[in-house]
């Protein structure tokens, strides 16, 4: 039996707001229910879906890029609903990657858990795959920003790899949204799939997941990370500080994956041949944009949306890891208590891949 400590460290969310509202604090271990298993986190990836759910950039209100939220006072009001589906339940232990190991199971039908080394699902269909309402770890209840956290049996997935605990909290947000999207856009072989973001973490995820699938791939990049988006498996790069129709033929793109938006928005639906897909799981440039509808029917676009993931999602990813057929893409570990350092190099958005917090040596 593993021993488990009435209280745990955790970093706790206590409103919208800047780095003053993440709180290193002690707090009590949770308990899991019937159906529910406790895992011990080994490792916590970083997105900016942490950042923006703290800084209330979900909130209508805002139509700036997600790095200029901060200016928004309005939002400390923790009542705001600044979150994905309303007022974050704040306070909140936030962090929506997890690889951990289960330590306690609720239910004696889920014994065979224990002490696995496992990933969370973090997007959770509690109504089932035919309904699109989700629940999130970490935006709609407590998450792996803390050494210890709960989550139901159901989402909990075994994984047998060499992979270190920090490389595989890399996987769950990003490799999940981006998975979800080539799904359903139906990405394929022969595609010429452009990505947008390309050094990000969602970004650098759709270009292996769309580079397995045998599609053409041309990243969107800073000069300065060119080689090393290219290393990930980009075929061809376009820099950011360039015009993109420049670079690029009208017409010549079959499928767009942006999470940027922004100004640029109109120029990606240029660029898309007839009949191509437009998909999207973020806004980090600006959630405002400016559509010519004549482009979305004359061409005959379809645009996707992406939040929820689907049911082939978080299997797929685990035997895309157990069968070597992706590498996770670690740029720096910090420890726990060191939220506001790893946040602030983040958002400086200077690295190519995922930041990941390590809090299993802390008491």
């Amino acid at each position: 039996m593993f021993d488990v400590h009435s209280t745990m460290m955790a970093v706790v969310t206590m409103g919208c707001g800047g780095y003053d509202k993440l709180t290193y604090q002690r707090v009590p271990t949770p308990t899991p229910r019937t159906g529910e298993v406790l895992i011990r986190v080994l490792a916590a990836g970083i997105n900016n879906t942490d950042i923006n759910t703290r800084l209330g950039w979900y909130a209508s209100s805002i139509d700036g890029a997600t790095n200029t939220s901060l200016a928004v006072k309005s939002l400390e009001d923790e009542a705001i609903p600044g979150g994905w589906a309303g007022a974050t339940p704040f306070p909140l232990i936030q962090g929506t990657d997890c690889c951990g190991k289960v330590v306690v199971v609720g239910s004696v039908c889920d014994s065979h858990l224990l002490g696995a080394r496992v990933l969370v699902r973090s997007c959770m269909r509690t109504n089932g795959f035919r309904s699109l309402e989700s629940v999130w770890m970490a935006s709609d209840f407590d998450g792996a920003f803390a050494q210890y956290v709960t989550v139901p049996a159901s989402e909990v997935f075994p994984v047998a790899c060499n992979w270190t605990d920090a490389e595989l909290a890399t996987i769950p947000c990003a490799y999940g949204t981006a998975e979800n999207m080539l799904i359903r856009a139906g990405c394929s072989s022969g595609q010429h799939v452009l990505i947008t973001g390309a050094s990000g973490g969602v970004g650098s995820a759709t270009i292996q997941l769309a580079k397995r699938r045998g599609a053409y791939v041309t990243a969107i990049t800073s000069e300065s990370k060119a080689e090393s988006v290219r290393a990930i498996g980009a075929d061809q790069i376009v820099t950011r500080e360039n015009d993109i129709q420049a670079q690029l033929n009208e017409a010549s793109v079959d499928l767009v994956v942006d999470n940027v938006g922004g100004s640029d928005f109109p120029k990606l639906l240029k660029i898309l041949s007839r009949g191509g897909k437009y998909a999207t799981s973020g806004a980090i440039a600006g959630p405002i944009v400016s559509l010519d509808m004549r482009d979305l029917y004359l061409k005959d676009i379809t645009l996707l949306g992406s939040t929820a993931w689907d049911e082939p999602v978080f299997r797929n990813l685990m035997s895309y890891i157990e069968a070597d057929e992706i590498r996770p893409l670690l740029a720096q570990t910090f420890p726990l208590h060191n939220i506001e350092l790893a946040q602030v190099t983040f958002s400086q958005k200077k690295h190519v891949g995922n930041f990941v917090l390590l809090p299993t040596s802390e008491r």
